[in-house]
């Protein structure tokens, strides 16, 4: 097995956390993960966009409704209100959502994230504004 080789492969020099520098960051699965913030990221991922906001090339680009490039870890605020199965409020327009996580989803599902008073669940990035 080759060492600082991914996805699946072994992170010989696990990189400390980016938001909070914490040195006790640990594998799971294809995330590195800070127990301390419980902030999570791709470690290819870190510093694969310009200064333009551009991918590398066979990279993809998730983009909010106003056209912000929306990144792991990322606030956004839900921008019209999205009825919810089982629930007869759904969620209301303004909503905040923190620590998005960006996901190859199914039929456009590509934010997976923890609502308050809702649980986890999918969103588009169409119904989503960056805060």
């Amino acid at each position: 097995m080759q060492a600082d080789a991914y996805p699946g492969g072994v992170i010989e020099n696990i990189p400390p956390c980016p938001q909070c520098s914490s040195e006790y960051t640990y594998e799971m699965n294809n995330l590195v993960v800070c127990p301390e913030c419980g902030h999570e990221w791709v470690p290819a991922a870190e510093g694969a966009t310009d200064a333009a906001g551009t991918a590398a090339a066979g990279e993809r680009v998730i983009k909010d409704a106003v056209g912000n490039v929306l990144n792991d870890g990322d606030t956004v605020t839900v921008v019209k209100a999205l009825k919810v199965k089982g629930n007869p409020s759904g969620i209301k327009a303004g909503t905040k959502v923190r620590n998005i996580r960006l996901v190859d989803g199914v039929d456009g599902h590509d934010i997976d994230c923890r609502i308050d008073g809702f649980g986890a669940m999918q969103l588009k990035s169409s119904v989503v504004k960056k805060a």
